[in-house]
């Protein structure tokens, strides 16, 4: 793998590896068939147990549990801890205090989203920072080398750049079994019954006190059937009620079962890759390399999260691009909802986004169907993207004698095309 700098931009190549099994792949066979398992960020993941409308609608209704082992989770300590993720994120960090974790973005000089990452702080000087499987590999070794002094930090000349090699920052990667002690993976606990889940693993009034009082992005640390936990308020399901846990790799099959076994009374049941993207579409979050980066170059401001750019910081990396983008993007994300009743065909990514003249405006990134409806995000143009706008969506091509019918196997923006599915734009995020 390398990485490598070219006025400002970081292009980082990671070698192609064979996909390995997860911390809880011999649970899952336990459950469901390989057949059901797919390759997926670098690890053997399963796509579902039953079905992903039934996982779906458990989540909504109960409770579903999710295997998020494969995500990178990095700690950042030293004294030097919060002023270097400060500069390196686009949120504020030394604001935030113990026990509470924030949303935010790494960018590279040029302003390119390399993750969305959450940041937990644990103490004065010690933080927990959560990164998506696909990029951990990259976040690492951007993080190093930054920490070197060997990475763009702005298009021009920063005075930070000289000051980082000094900085006393340590990163290390909390998933490594050689770790000697706090090793930690991720499951997350999606649902109206997670938390009278687990409250059945303690007998301790005052542990489920804590936790069921957790406010949005709040985080205990506490012991659950004698496993150490890391318990957060934070989830990718849009989920009202839900919880991710941190614990020790050889714990969590453990906690896995405990977790299925006492929620199962309640309805809680396991949950697979397919149940969590129709969940995060339905409510409209982002997912890298789709609706951030991606072949789009989506930024923050665009996906909805400009929020989460402190652009009143005296500095962070990508800051300079960041404020351009700000006061020049003309199109942004937008949710749409559209039927997927009997017989209507499945949207799919790229399939062109046509206003009510017929015009192309955008193009879908994601789509899932949850009961009757399907909900797209879409790329659009912003005038195009406002809540309550009608739109359409033409199926292109999707086999050769489509193609030879006349059919569209591209569409640009601006061509003219007949819908084939009539939809309207709804509210950009959905709580359930």
């Amino acid at each position: 793998m390398q990485g490598s700098i070219s006025s400002g931009q970081f292009v980082f190549e990671q070698r192609a590896i064979e996909p390995g099994p997860s911390v809880l792949y011999e649970e899952h066979l336990k459950r469901t068939g390989k057949s059901h398992i797919a390759a997926f960020a670098g690890y053997l993941m399963p796509l579902w147990y039953s079905s992903i409308a039934e996982e779906h609608r458990a989540v909504r209704e109960k409770a579903g549990l999710f295997d998020c082992t494969h995500m990178g989770v990095l700690e950042v300590s030293g004294a030097d801890a919060a002023e270097f993720l400060n500069v390196v994120t686009t949120n504020e960090v030394p604001s935030l205090r113990v026990g509470r974790a924030r949303y935010g973005y790494i960018l590279d000089a040029a302003g390119h989203v390399l993750d969305d990452i959450i940041i937990y702080r644990r103490g004065e000087n010690n933080f927990m920072v959560v990164v998506n499987a696909a990029d951990e590999p990259k976040i690492k070794f951007y993080l190093h080398e930054l920490r070197e002094g060997r990475a763009a930090v702005d298009t021009e000349e920063s005075p930070w750049a000289a000051k980082s090699p000094a900085l006393r920052v340590d990163v290390w990667d909390m998933r490594d079994p050689q770790r000697p002690k706090d090793r930690r993976v991720d499951i997350a606990l999606q649902g109206p019954a997670s938390v009278e889940t687990l409250a059945k693993l303690t007998n301790d009034a005052a542990v489920v006190e804590r936790i069921s009082e957790l406010k949005g992005f709040a985080f205990v640390e506490e012991r659950l059937a004698g496993i150490d936990c890391l318990i957060c308020r934070t989830g990718y399901t849009g989920s009202t009620v839900g919880v991710e846990l941190f614990a020790d790799s050889k714990q969590t099959p453990r906690l896995w079962n405990l977790i299925l076994e006492a929620g199962q009374p309640l309805g809680v049941v396991p949950c697979g890759l397919g149940a969590r993207d129709s969940l995060r579409s339905e409510a409209g979050l982002p997912l890298y390399g789709h609706e951030l980066d991606g072949k789009f170059d989506i930024s923050p401001f665009e996906a909805g999260y400009g929020w989460a750019v402190k652009l009143d910081k005296e500095l962070f990396i990508g800051k300079a691009a960041m404020q351009h983008v700000a006061q020049t993007y003309d199109m942004e994300v937008a949710r749409i909802e559209l039927p997927a009743t009997r017989g209507v065909r499945p949207i799919r990514q790229d399939d062109p986004i046509l206003d009510k003249r017929g015009k192309c405006v955008g193009w879908v990134l994601s789509a899932a169907k949850v009961d009757e409806k399907q909900y797209v995000l879409a790329y659009a143009d912003r005038d195009a993207a406002q809540e309550g706008t009608g739109i359409g969506v033409y199926y292109l091509a999707r086999s050769q004698s489509q193609v030879e019918q006349g059919r569209a196997q591209t569409a640009e923006k601006g061509q003219k095309l007949a819908a084939d599915l009539a939809g309207m734009v709804v509210s950009r995020f959905a709580k359930f």
